[in-house]
């Protein structure tokens, strides 16, 4: 399992790109969670306008196993979220990095203790 090194990671399991032009950053759970969970089979997304804070929950998504919390990594406002994976859950199995996305947040504020994808990994492994 490989973890993207232009990503940043929270202990959450969640993976949050740079930033564009605009201050927005996109986010997504890394494969680790997503093996984790299972299949998944409901997502429950922020919708855009809410305003969502590092650390604190803002959605779930629900699998074959269970139902997990959905934190945010960053403190912002969201200005998309993914209809795909709203439409079809299981993109977050199948493509966690790529069009398993989950949603954008314009970010307000962002915590110090975002990881690099090699502490990620140790982490994650550990």
């Amino acid at each position: 399992m490989s973890n993207p090194q232009e990503l940043r990671y929270s202990k959450e399991h969640e993976w949050l790109s740079a930033t564009d032009e605009n201050g927005v950053a996109t986010v997504g759970i890394t494969e680790f969670a997503a093996n984790a969970l299972g299949d998944v089979v409901y997502a429950q997304l922020p919708e855009v306008g809410t305003a969502v804070t590092a650390g604190e929950t803002c959605g779930e998504l629900e699998s074959t196993k269970s139902v997990s919390d959905l934190y945010s990594p960053v403190t912002g406002e969201v200005t998309e979220f993914n209809q795909d994976v709203v439409d079809d859950p299981a993109l977050v199995n199948s493509a966690p990095f790529e069009g398993g996305w989950l949603f954008k947040v314009r970010i307000t504020d962002e915590p110090a203790e975002l990881l690099s994808a090699d502490a990620y990994t140790a982490f994650s492994a550990g």
